[in-house]
């Protein structure tokens, strides 16, 4: 198959989304296929054999971290020059609105798949009142494609209740060669914990947003001298971060990538997870199979992710404090380790391949390829 992939990040970026594409592609190409990226022109013209045709990105007003490509016919003129099989357009909002129209009017088979709960952010970025508008311009984009992916049974819901149509869920993946309890590293750990390595150390691991809600973590430093912080990540709000936990037992790394980052979790206590508006997270699978427990809101998708008192603890984002008391919980190293080892256990046997054949299976099955067909997940939507 020819797969074209139009998305609105990729390399050099580094996030859940990007991690999912470079695991998918290796495998398209393991298995033969050819691939075409669209992306955010951002310096980088390839990825292992695969050629990325980069669109004029730019800053935005509201966040100026990020270079972001804007709605352009040079996404049409990409696409009848590779004439691709199908197309996929992960995340569609700027340039992948680009992808979704040129794509229906082209007649390419498409799938969408959604990561981000855009209109979620409203409320962070002090805009509710585009809430609305955000779920009413999501939809449309997403159904115009052939079929929908998202990462989470609670996602999936969510969206068939905004009326997006034939919504299917993507398994989830993670590398457990990469992130393993055994890439300890002492330096690491001085490093983390600013030379207190006998503190309980959390992780935090993303993108240094609003959404993030980083600030909770504070308040456990405040509560008890026995933990230190670590935060991996940049973004528009690091700045900002930088201020609140002035004073405290706090190190900021930056982006650490591939076995730095593995060295991260490995050789951390806690993964800290304050965020209430994931898809899924994806540094929770990477946490859980590097042998950490977590700390995370009782949500939907974390709830697929975590079990409650076995791998980790999820706290109530409603009552007051739980945040707090759920991570002082930690300071029984017994609990600690028990829930370490379940982590590990239960991520063990996953990889990036069955969430990757899955997706070319859905590729093959809207591109009318080798006889795939889709079943219907559930009466609650439709299949193809």
């Amino acid at each position: 198959m020819k797969i074209a992939i139009i998305t609105e990040t990729f390399v050099p970026s580094t996030d859940g989304v990007v991690t999912r594409l470079k695991a998918c592609i290796r495998y398209f190409k393991k298995q033969g296929h050819d691939v075409r990226v669209i992306a955010p022109d951002l310096g980088v013209h390839e990825f292992e054999g695969v050629e990325i045709k980069g669109v004029p990105a730019r800053t935005l007003l509201l966040y100026r971290s990020k270079k972001f490509a804007l709605p352009t016919r040079k996404v049409k003129k990409l696409l009848e020059e590779y004439d691709p099989d199908v197309v996929h357009v992960v995340n569609p909002a700027l340039v992948g609105m680009s992808g979704v129209r040129y794509a229906e009017k082209l007649g390419y088979p498409l799938l969408a798949s959604f990561h981000t709960q855009v209109p979620k952010y409203a409320d962070y970025y002090n805009v509710p009142m585009f809430k609305g508008f955000l779920w009413w311009y999501f939809r449309k984009l997403h159904n115009k494609a052939d079929l929908n992916l998202c990462t989470s049974e609670a996602v999936k819901e969510e969206l068939l209740e905004q009326n997006f149509h034939n919504v299917h869920v993507w398994k989830r993946g993670v590398d457990t060669e990469l992130f393993d309890p055994d890439k300890y590293d002492k330096d690491m750990r001085d490093k983390l914990s600013n030379g207190q390595p006998d503190k309980k150390l959390l992780l935090f691991v993303g993108r240094l947003a609003p959404e993030k809600e980083i600030e909770k973590i504070k308040s456990v430093l405040d509560t008890s001298d026995e933990f230190a912080l670590a935060i991996a990540g940049d973004g528009p709000h690091r700045q900002s971060l930088e201020k609140h936990f002035a004073g405290t037992n706090t190190v900021f790394t930056g982006f650490l990538h591939g076995e730095e980052l593995a060295k991260a979790y490995a050789s951390s206590d806690v993964f800290v997870f304050p965020s209430t508006s994931e898809t899924l997270g994806l540094v929770i699978t990477e946490a859980m199979a590097s042998g950490l427990p977590l700390v995370a809101a009782k949500s939907g998708p974390t709830c697929e992710q975590i079990e409650d008192n076995r791998t980790g603890l999820l706290y109530d984002k409603d009552k007051r404090n739980d945040f707090t008391n759920t991570v002082l919980r930690f300071g029984d190293e017994t609990l600690r380790k028990r829930m370490a080892k379940n982590a590990r256990r239960d991520i063990a046997e996953m990889s990036w391949e069955a969430q990757s054949k899955q997706v070319l299976d859905y590729y093959k099955a809207i591109a009318g390829i080798e006889g795939m067909t889709l079943r219907q997940d559930s009466a609650n939507h439709s299949s193809l």
